[in-house]
């Protein structure tokens, strides 16, 4: 699993082995069973995590009861929690294991003490997040302007391993539709892939 983020860090920075084992060093890395709930709407987070193995997904409960599915964190993905902003700095979210997780675990009040002692960590994350960032504008864009065709074909194009990752009602609710409109959906392509 180290290799993972031997090779992020490579990506996002400059850091040469002896910096980048410092940092593995105090890094924790943990395993988490399906169905894990890393912490629920409403709870105030104090980790981090970066996804090495597994797939976490982020959902909320609206005022009907309905689990409302907003993202699936997958390899090489940070699950960035941004709350500081709050004064009570809960989470609008709940966030749960779908398959055995590993994962980079980060203690939120740490999380400073890191970035002084290894600045390129810093700068690392704050890439990270622009990229993340960026992507999101643009899946958000384009998701408001798509069919539910549309956006299960820009899935099946963009994050094809969640079709059989994840269970369908919640990739229906991620999509923004039913469970029957997405088999009618994945019907309908499988009949004519086109």
């Amino acid at each position: 699993m180290k290799d993972i983020l031997y090779k992020y860090m490579s990506r996002w920075t400059s850091l040469n082995e002896e910096e980048q084992q410092a940092i593995m060093d105090e890094i924790h890395i943990e395993h988490f069973k399906k169905g894990t709930v890393l912490f629920k709407q409403g709870d105030a987070p104090t980790k981090c995590y970066f996804i090495l193995k597994g797939c976490v997904r982020q959902y909320s409960i609206d005022e009907e009861g309905r689990e409302i599915t907003s993202n699936f964190y997958t390899e090489e993905q940070a699950i960035a929690i941004f709350n500081h902003h709050k004064p009570d700095k809960r989470s609008d979210y709940t966030y749960t294991c779908v398959e055995d997780t590993v994962m980079v675990v980060g203690d939120l009040e740490t999380e400073q003490d890191m970035y002084n002692k290894h600045p390129q960590l810093e700068t690392m994350t704050r890439m990270m997040i622009e990229e993340n960032l960026g992507q999101v504008q643009e899946e958000f864009a384009a998701f408001i302007a798509a069919s539910p065709e549309e956006r299960f074909k820009t899935l099946q194009m963009k994050r094809p391993s969640l079709v059989d990752r994840v269970p369908q009602h919640q990739l229906a609710s991620y999509l923004g539709m039913t469970p029957e409109s997405l088999s009618r959906i994945k019907k309908r392509i499988h009949q004519d892939p086109r």
